[in-house]
């Protein structure tokens, strides 16, 4: 476990909710400081709040952004990258739980959960740090 997944369980053992614990953990290697991926993230929990997509899966797209994205305001050009870079990883998470959804992942409706908020979490630092991290190494 690296040292960034380890920052990542501490993170939600503080309270943060699941996307903030991802995105947290990995920002600075973005150049966003926690505080502020902290408050971005925010509602991204609990499944945007309403048991829509996984926290730690909209943390993982919100990390994409901040690496891939050019940032150019007049003459956008790096959407298509960004979408192609979240993209296997979205699959990944999906392949390995059976879904992207909160809802799903927690058994609402079912009763059959099909995966923990930690594991989630561990979940999408293993494939931040195999797409994002390790990919260009």
């Amino acid at each position: 476990m690296t040292e960034r997944m380890k920052r990542v369980e501490e993170n939600h053992k503080k309270g943060y909710n699941c996307a903030q614990a991802v995105a947290c953990a990995y920002s600075d290697l973005y150049g966003v400081d926690e505080k502020d991926a902290f408050r971005a993230v925010e509602c991204f929990g609990r499944g945007m709040g309403v048991m829509g997509t996984c926290g730690a899966v909209s943390a993982m797209a919100y990390l994409v952004g901040l690496k891939v994205s050019d940032a150019n305001l007049e003459h956008p050009q790096s959407k298509v990258d960004c979408y192609n870079t979240f993209k296997p990883m979205s699959e990944a998470f999906a392949a390995k739980n059976q879904s992207t959804l909160c809802s799903e992942l927690k058994g609402i409706g079912t009763g059959v959960v099909l995966r923990s908020c930690p594991g989630c979490m561990q979940d999408a630092a293993e494939i931040i740090e195999t797409h994002l991290i390790h990919k260009d190494a």
